[in-house]
């Protein structure tokens, strides 16, 4: 019976092994593209939960709220790569992403579904924040038995473009998620949107789901776990063989601080705060920078892939430390260029009349309520995209200087007259698309960079039966930590320093120290065996 039971074994792996790559491919993505769909969505739509599920009266702090907790589903990802990483090491590459599937499609179909405060108070944000947890879990879990996956199907001397392909499927859901947002508010209106409308992409999930399935059950476990199954040689215990040897702690301490750290700033950096700064920052409109936005994507996705091909012929390491170092040195520019042709107006005001605060006791507190006069100062012109100075001074209150103008304590009203005289406009006009599109491809062409050879390299970097669990755990640390709460501490950072820039020090900072490391301690893995 048992040389029956191997032999079968044996004409299933080598069936697997005869098999299309690319079937395989097509397969895996297109259920992670509709997982990412689902993730992205809430950070798409973050910019309308402030004041739908969290306490009204303080727009800036519901803003601010509502980005950390897009930022909360992100730092449990570290948990979920434990417990499916060890199950994807356990039981199978193909078990593991069907239940993390699963997880993330309901959860996102119950934020569609879910109350708002005005409805039942404070268990808007609770239940908001448990769903959000839950997808966080379960994006933990499908990333790492989804790259070793693709990359144990893969032939070995193409790892590093097939995998590549996997990591477009982030960028895909993102764009996707865009594109079904932009429809439903072109449909149904900005009011109907903002009352319910913005629901109908959650809700769409169900679909979404119930095609992720019949695609997954199609697949097959990949031929490596089959072979290690039948050796018996599959982990009892991944955590403690990842934690229980210097070796594989060594890799894991590689490649949280010698790559996934400065990708995840890149990757967040280039593309969700890319769309923040300009809705929020340069006040362009939701129709303009949706079709900026998405443009840039697909033109700048294949680039992904492209840098995944080319890390197959020079090698993954310099491929990736060229992302870094280039993302460190241009991303303040780069910005500073999309402000320019996203709003060129903005710039030109701001150089014509610069903004200073004075006051003695201007604190920084994000959610005070009531806030000081100073604190409320410097958010109106945050929220408004300007930059200003603030200084120390003596005696009580607050004074303002709009170019000639000076304004004692703060009306909202006053602020919004001073500005308007001085020629102020509140949103953007005269967008150059073309300009603003070109500046966005270049930040995925860093995202290729530090991305696309990303998933062969993890793989390559760690032993087969121990493969999930090692590599995602310092993946989802440095996307989940870094890489989520980037929105809120990069907002946090503007209005801290009144520049409109300074929350790209938080990106920059982390892409520089990252390939600063890499130098030193990231290897070459592209000739090295997965098997």
């Amino acid at each position: 019976m048992a040389a029956i039971e191997a032999t079968e074994a044996s004409r299933r792996i080598r069936t697997d092994d005869a098999a299309s790559p690319r079937l395989v491919l097509v397969a895996a993505s297109l259920g992670t593209i509709f997982e990412w769909y689902d993730f992205f969505l809430y950070g798409s739509l973050a910019v309308f939960f402030g004041t739908l599920f969290f306490p009204p009266g303080n727009d800036t702090a519901g803003f601010l709220a509502s980005l950390a907790t897009f930022g909360a589903g992100f730092a449990v990802r570290p948990f979920g790569a434990l417990v499916f990483g060890g199950l994807g090491d356990r039981i199978g590459r193909k078990r593991c992403f069907m239940i993390t599937m699963v997880m993330m499609g309901l959860s996102t179909l119950l934020v569609g579904l879910l109350p708002t405060y005005a409805q039942v108070g404070v268990w808007a944000p609770v239940l908001l924040v448990f769903l959000r947890l839950t997808q966080g879990l379960a994006v933990g879990g499908e990333y790492g038995s989804a790259a070793a996956y693709v990359a144990e199907h893969a032939r070995p001397a193409h790892r590093g473009y097939y995998t590549s392909w996997l990591q477009t499927t982030c960028t895909i859901g993102l764009l996707l998620s865009l594109l079904v947002i932009l429809a439903c508010r072109l449909t149904l209106g900005d009011e109907a949107f903002k009352a319910w409308g913005w629901r109908i992409p959650f809700l769409t999930s169900i679909l979404l789901l119930a095609v992720s399935v019949y695609i997954r059950l199609k697949l097959e476990e990949s031929p490596v776990y089959q072979k290690m199954k039948l050796d018996g040689r599959t982990s009892k215990s991944p955590i403690r063989e990842t934690f229980g040897s210097w070796d594989n702690i060594k890799g894991v301490l590689v490649l949280l601080f010698g790559i996934t750290s400065g990708m995840t700033v890149i990757w967040y950096g280039a593309q969700f705060y890319a769309l923040f700064f300009m809705q929020n920052t340069l006040q362009v409109d939701y129709k303009t920078s949706y079709a900026i936005i998405a443009i840039a994507l697909a033109i700048g996705t294949p680039l992904i892939v492209l840098c995944g091909a080319l890390s197959d012929r020079i090698g993954r390491r310099p491929v990736m430390i060229a992302g870094l170092l280039l993302g460190a040195l241009t991303f303040i520019p780069s910005f500073h260029a999309l402000a320019n042709f996203a709003n060129p107006g903005l710039a030109d005001f701001a150089e014509r009349n610069p903004i200073e605060i004075r006051a003695d006791n201007c604190t920084f507190s994000l959610f005070a309520a009531p806030a000081s006069a100073c604190d409320k100062a410097r958010k109106f012109f945050s929220r408004n995209g300007l930059s200003y100075t603030s200084i120390p001074a003596a005696g009580g209150g607050v004074v303002t200087r709009i170019g000639a103008t000076t304004l004692i304590g703060f009306d909202e009203s006053a602020y919004k007259k001073a500005l308007e005289g001085s020629g102020f406009k509140g949103t953007a006009e005269n967008v150059n698309v073309a300009g603003s599109i070109a500046v966005v491809v270049w930040l995925l062409a860093l995202v290729g960079m530090a991305y696309g050879p990303m998933a062969a390299f993890m793989v390559e970097l760690f032993p087969a039966k121990i493969r999930t669990t090692s590599l995602s755990l310092p993946y989802h640390l440095g996307v989940g930590i870094l890489g989520g709460f980037l929105p809120f501490v990069a907002s946090a950072l503007v209005i801290y320093a009144g520049n409109i820039y300074a929350g790209l020090w938080y990106p920059v900072g982390i892409a520089l120290a990252t390939a600063l490391i890499a130098l030193i301690v990231l290897p070459e893995t592209k000739d090295r065996a997965i098997d």
